[in-house]
Order: structure tokens, then C-alpha cells, then sequence
């Protein structure tokens, strides 16, 4: 199964944190893996891609930070 992803446009960051939290409560109590979802948020700049493009750009970045996840702060 491809990685789905979840594109946001137009929330504030308040609204993304509980659409993704909702997003991920779903998915898990259906039997998905909710670390298996990939979400981003609109920029300038990816609000001129194909969304095609904007998947695949989407989709290799999660497969990046699942690989190599970033240190946590303390």
C-alpha cells in the first residue's frame, strides 16, 4: 500500500494539531498504522506544484524521517 498523505490548507496551528490527532485516532481504531500517515501543511512554494508532485515530495520526506527520525529535545 502506498504511504497516504493528508494535505492542510488554511488551519491554524491549533486546528492542525487536532485534525491530525482526529486523522491518526481513526486510523488506528480501523487498523492502520498511524505513523504510516504522511500530513503537510500548504507553503508559497508547494502551492505551485502538481499535486502529483506535491505526493511524491510528501510521501519521500516521511520515508526519510521514519528512516532517520530527528533527536528529541529535552
Amino acid at each position: 500500500m502506498e504511504t497516504p498523505v493528508v494535505f492542510l490548507h488554511g488551519f491554524s496551528r491549533e486546528q492542525l494539531g487536532a485534525i491530525m490527532r482526529a486523522v491518526k485516532a481513526v486510523a488506528a481504531e480501523t487498523g492502520m498504522d498511524p505513523k504510516e500517515i504522511a500530513f503537510a501543511t500548504s507553503t508559497p512554494t508547494n502551492m505551485e506544484w502538481k499535486v502529483r508532485d506535491l505526493i511524491d515530495e510528501v510521501r519521500q520526506e516521511h520515508e526519510y524521517l521514519k528512516n532517520n527520525p530527528p533527536p528529541r529535545m529535552a
